[in-house]
């Protein structure tokens, strides 16, 4: 089975790093590609690291979420984006809501 490339964004390294670590990322079909801490520092890598998916917080120094989304759909029009909230990460770490499994599909 062929895995999702997922790219983390958020300007909080220690979120970008405990997600990375306490999701089970392959059991839901992905395997990240990177992460980045800014809308700015995404676009930069997006090209070089390709993912299908880009998980974004919404609040970020120089390029927010939404601005990201934007330059995003405009430039890789296939990548998919998730929008998540803090309260998302800070509740279950290890056990992501729904809407990440089954958004993708």
């Amino acid at each position: 089975m062929s895995l999702y490339r997922i790219m983390l964004v958020d300007d909080e390294e220690e979120v970008r790093k405990a997600m990375i670590r306490q999701m089970d990322w392959e059991q839901l079909g992905f395997t990240v590609a990177g992460d980045a801490e800014n809308g700015r520092d995404a676009l930069e890598k997006l090209e070089q690291l390709e993912p299908d998916v880009v998980m974004t917080d919404i609040r970020m120094p120089y390029m927010d979420g939404l601005a990201l989304t934007a330059r995003i759909r405009e430039k890789y029009p296939s990548v998919k984006i998730l929008i998540f909230p803090v309260t998302m990460i800070s509740n279950t770490p290890s056990r992501p809501s729904s809407f990440m499994s089954q958004s993708i599909s």
